[in-house]
């Protein structure tokens, strides 16, 4: 995709310009097991609307049924098919490397041995049994005896496979480590690096679309750094809410893959049009607010809603002199997004 150097804009309500919203589950319909506010509210409205929603997740902790379930349990009706896992997409790409019926050493939830089951292999705990591969999955309630056998298996030369190197995942207390962590630490006991299917990557863009059948999709998630980077990498739009793990600072200092097509506070702007960003006068406007550029750092006037202000401020950061999303004073760019509210 070419390079974006400030959001989009669009004159009808993203549900009503897009078939199917793609929406990561932690940190943009719940976080801690609760919904995020507005998430029920908003997501019935889009259904009503007439948008198909999926809802595409990187935790690969539980199977598809028990996370509808989960959403059925707060407000947002959801059957099993309309889940899409990073176990899923790895267990695919396991299934085409290796022989029907393979043992595979699976370190992770439930949700990971259901998908392997699914493409007709067997999930082992042993190093010692034999596995034509070995995947790690994130388990709430992982062992460090199991990290032993994966390392023990990828030392020996068995395939290593992961669902996704998300290094934190959002929980209700706090940021917690993710399996990217977990994955980690069998590479500091047994070198190399696993081959990955979650988001960012193709494989998990691609496990969407079959299981799915969006023809024009627009992903909602809360990360630059896999949901974001994901639609970059698929060729599709986005929408990046602040009610997770990336915030407004973030934003600014993002790189070319990391920006996304639209910016909204939570569930609610998927819901609404978005406006334009302009170009005026050395900076760029977006409703009553003006942004600039001014060396690495920027400056903000006006008032207004305060995502105009941050979608402004988003385009004189993005569009610096051709930068790539490095060299941003960050004091200057927390002091922006302060002063427009966010």
């Amino acid at each position: 995709m070419t390079p974006r150097t400030s959001p989009g804009g669009s004159d009808r309500p993203l549900d009503a310009a897009y078939d199917t919203a793609l929406l990561d589950l932690d940190g943009v319909v719940y976080q801690g097991g609760e919904a995020i506010g507005h998430a029920v509210e908003s997501l019935a409205t889009a259904r009503e609307h007439g948008m198909h929603l999926a809802y595409v997740t990187n935790n690969a902790s539980r199977t598809p049924e028990a996370v509808a379930e989960h959403l059925s349990r707060l407000g947002v009706p959801a059957a099993a098919q309309d889940v899409v896992t990073s176990a899923q997409a790895v267990a695919r790409v396991i299934a085409d490397a290796v022989p029907a019926g393979a043992k595979v050493l699976a370190v992770g939830g439930e949700g990971l041995l259901a998908a392997l089951r699914e493409r007709g292999l067997v999930p082992v705990d042993s190093a010692d049994d034999g596995p034509a591969a070995a995947v790690q999955g994130f388990s709430p309630e992982l062992r460090w005896s199991q990290l032993m056998e994966m390392a023990y298996a990828v030392r020996s030369g068995v395939p290593w496979y992961a669902s996704n190197t998300d290094m934190t995942i959002p929980s209700g207390r706090g940021i917690a480590p993710g399996n990217g962590a977990a994955v980690e630490a069998v590479r500091a006991a047994a070198g190399g690096s696993p081959t990955v299917a979650g988001k960012p990557l193709p494989p998990m863009h691609r496990e969407t679309v079959l299981r799915t059948g969006a023809k024009r999709p627009l992903v909602v998630g809360d990360r630059l750094d896999t949901d974001i980077e994901g639609a970059h990498a698929g060729g599709v739009d986005s929408l990046l809410v602040l009610s997770g793990v990336s915030g407004p600072v973030d934003l600014l200092s993002a790189g070319p893959a990391h920006r996304p097509t639209y910016v909204g506070r939570d569930l609610r702007d998927l819901l609404v049009p978005h406006p334009e960003v302009a170009a005026r006068e050395g900076g760029f406007v977006c409703g009553g607010w003006q942004a600039k550029a001014v060396g690495d750092g920027l400056e903000v006037s006006g008032g207004g809603e305060p995502l105009d202000g941050l979608r402004a401020l988003c385009a004189a950061a993005w569009g610096r002199a051709g930068e790539a999303g490095g060299g941003l004073d960050q004091d200057s760019a927390a002091k922006a997004v302060a002063r427009v509210g966010l």
